[in-house]
């Protein structure tokens, strides 16, 4: 029997079906585009800041406007000095939430001729010894997942040849086990160098293949991939769903890492294809910046003015 409601909800969803059929239409862009995440932050833009002066720091990165904050390896134990739950405790008193954590994949290894740059005495910065996932991934696992958080980040790995990107992809395996059965999801960051062929090897690709999806997932850095000249959308679509982290980096035409939109990279495109990636949250990051405290306002300013763009 045809109801007076009945007849309404198969009007309303003809109207919708023909509304939807018009790709200009202020509706069709209304319920496919996604809003984006909150802004976020990768707190290795704040090395030093955050070692020397954490709470002062975060109050900051606060009152900067950013919500989503990804921590990183830095020179005191655990997170910043602070024990997993602590620490997420700091980031929600101050209105924040922690999402993801950066972790080494393996003893540092400096490029060839890499310079460390200078710390607040003047020094190149020193590092101390540091855990990481081909020595000590079980303990790594741990000790994210007692944090809450879903992501653990390898942030490097040394792929500068076959062996090294076999045993990178082993050791990312095996993590990947591991944070799996602890709740938690390993996701790959990238340099510039992923890109690059070694052998008959382009590292970015093997671990893409090697290791299924639910094993690892990548956070694309998409200032790196700019560097190695490769489309963010084209590797989006290669591998639907894959990115639930990004990182964006600008860098003027020198190749210097710069706040966001000071730099010579046009991000729009790739911002516009989020879905393809599987996004969940973005990080503005940059490496080692002179004035960082400066700088993350300039960039999170920009970005919110480059958001009403899209």
């Amino acid at each position: 029997m045809n109801t007076r409601r009945k007849f309404l909800q198969q009007a309303a969803t003809l109207t919708m079906g023909a509304t939807l059929l018009n790709k200009s239409s202020w509706a069709n862009s209304f319920m496919t585009d996604a809003p984006l995440p909150a802004p976020g932050i990768q707190l290795f833009t704040l090395f030093n800041d955050m070692d020397t002066d954490t709470l002062g720091t975060l109050k900051k990165v606060a009152a900067a406007g950013y919500i989503n904050i990804e921590s990183a390896f830095s020179k005191q134990p655990g997170f910043y000095g602070k024990q997993p739950k602590e620490f997420r405790t700091l980031l929600q008193d101050l209105g924040m939430q922690w999402r993801s954590h950066h972790v080494a994949g393996a003893p540092l290894k400096l490029p060839p001729g890499y310079k460390l740059p200078l710390g607040p005495d003047g020094q190149p910065m020193k590092f101390p010894p540091m855990k990481n996932l081909r020595d000590n991934s079980q303990e790594m696992v741990d000790l994210v997942a007692e944090s809450g958080i879903k992501y653990i980040v390898c942030a490097n790995i040394p792929i500068d040849t076959v062996d090294e990107i076999k045993e990178a992809a082993a050791i990312l395996q095996k993590t990947g086990e591991q944070a799996k059965k602890a709740g938690l999801q390993l996701v790959y960051h990238n340099h510039a160098s992923e890109f690059n062929k070694v052998g008959d090897l382009v590292s970015y690709d093997y671990f893409l293949t090697q290791l299924s999806a639910d094993i690892l997932k990548m956070e694309l850095d998409l200032g790196w991939v700019f560097r190695a000249k490769k489309n963010p959308v084209a590797i989006f679509n290669q591998n639907k769903g894959r990115f639930p982290l990004i990182h964006v980096k600008d860098m003027d035409a020198a190749g210097n890492i710069v706040p966001f939109g000071t730099g010579s990279f046009d991000f729009k495109e790739t911002f516009q294809h989020m879905d393809a990636a599987g996004l969940k949250y973005y990080f503005l990051e940059q490496d080692f910046p002179k004035n960082p405290l400066e700088d993350i306002k300039t960039s999170i300013q920009n970005f919110e003015k480059f958001k009403k763009t899209l």
